[in-house]
């Protein structure tokens, strides 16, 4: 059922229920109508096709409620709409889209799924994991449509971190992400991400150096490990604690290797090539890479259970048993070990720090130091550059002495070297 009226304040009212949904269709402007449902609710609509012509998508544009809306209000937005669909556009599309898109939860659910866990490491896919769910699903962004969040809100959210700026700088990034993914998939206007203009927080770098005595008191602490002699003081008891030696063979070879945790977890037995002294890396945080492997490390190494097939990884875990099942808890054990050495600010990383600390003050050069700890970047290396402040100093007061020595000439008990050669 359809008839034609000219839409206005008398005429609407006087539409009455049929018991079926109809149609009452403007007399001046062409698609433009108002829908009268079974129990008399009245919709203002405007009817057009996408892209024009007969071969065009039938769109039924929603306007509002007759009562929400008076008929010269729903008028004026379906003459609007209809100038747009004229030169190209689809307003009801963009409603309904705006209406459907998802939020910032929703997208970062995504975001996971199609992009970290696809193109990542397992170590990558776990930080980022946390990081969204601990900390950008729990805050009120979460909530925000993803068509809606604008410039302002990503400034809020990096606000409410400012305590914790490197965490704040990490939920931008991956916010940032995102949100360029959203583009490509559509949920966003291309050019519109919201993070650009946010500026990031200073970070301070943390740098944690193990001394000479604190090496000693890990290394006892590792050795009472070995020996199943371990303990604890808590609350003036001794309480005697097990780690296991696989565990306890991980932390030394982070400390002789200054590999990441994750190269060291997922060793495998199979890349390591004993005549060389190095571990053949397939895939590292930089991609291939020649983990070397001093005597200290190869004699970690040897101690170990290895398989008949010569295949597994090195550092087992479950019940330890299996060479296919890798350890993928250093959290516990080290927790264990650090407290009994009293060194509770050390994390695994810091080891690696401390092997670079090692290198540099037996004066290893920053590239050589690079290369052996698989930077890509120079200027991750270059933030050792400051522990050489001591050989410089030597060096400098070396040849200080040989000057002033000079300078004092041969009453000065120094012989006098000519600057230029006599011709």
């Amino acid at each position: 059922m359809a008839e034609s009226i000219k839409i206005g304040k008398r005429t609407v009212d006087a539409l009455k229920p049929s018991g079926i949904r109809y149609v009452a269709w403007d007399t001046d402007l062409p698609g433009f109508g108002i829908r009268v449902g079974t129990t008399g609710g009245k919709t203002y609509v405007l009817k057009y096709r996408v892209g024009g012509g007969r071969a065009g998508r039938v769109r039924w544009g929603v306007i509002g409620q007759h009562g929400a809306l008076t008929p010269d209000q729903a008028r004026e937005v379906a003459q609007r709409w209809a100038a747009e669909v004229a030169a190209g556009g689809d307003p009801a599309g963009e409603k309904i889209v705006k209406r459907k898109s998802l939020t910032v939860a929703e997208l970062m659910g995504e975001y996971l799924k199609s992009h970290v866990k696809v193109r990542n490491k397992p170590s990558t896919v776990a930080y980022v994991s946390d990081l969204v769910q601990r900390i950008i699903c729990k805050d009120p962004l979460a909530k925000l449509k993803v068509s809606d969040v604008a410039e302002a809100d990503i400034a809020r959210f990096h606000a409410r971190l400012a305590s914790k700026p490197t965490t704040a700088n990490r939920a931008r990034a991956a916010l940032s992400k995102a949100f360029t993914l959203a583009e490509t998939w559509g949920y966003r206007e291309k050019h519109s991400n919201p993070c650009g203009e946010v500026e990031k927080y200073r970070e301070t770098p943390r740098e944690r150096f193990l001394s000479p005595a604190e090496f000693a008191a890990l290394g006892e602490a590792l050795g009472a490990a070995d020996r199943a002699e371990l303990v604890l003081i808590e609350d003036g008891k001794v309480k005697p604690v097990r780690v296991s030696k696989w565990a306890v063979a991980a932390i030394r070879l982070l400390i002789f290797t200054g590999a990441r945790r994750g190269e060291i977890l997922g060793l495998r037995w199979e890349w390591i090539d004993w005549q060389a002294g190095r571990a053949n890396l397939p895939d590292s945080k930089t991609g291939r890479k020649p983990l070397m492997l001093p005597p200290a490390a190869l004699e970690v190494l040897e101690g170990l259970e290895r398989p008949d097939s010569g295949k597994g990884f090195v550092i087992r875990g479950g019940d330890y048993s299996d060479p296919e099942v890798p350890l993928v808890n250093l959290k516990d054990p080290w927790g264990i070990i650090r407290k009994a050495a009293g060194l509770a600010d050390v994390r695994p990383h810091d080891l690696r720090h401390s092997f670079a600390s090692v290198m540099v003050a037996g004066g290893a050069s920053l590239p050589v130091i690079g290369a052996l700890l698989g930077h890509r970047d120079v200027k991750t290396t270059a933030r050792y550059a400051h522990l050489a402040t001591d050989p410089l100093r030597v060096a400098a007061d070396q040849v200080g002495g040989v000057l002033a020595s000079h300078l004092k000439g041969p009453e000065g008990g120094a012989e006098v070297v000519p600057l230029h050669r006599k011709r």
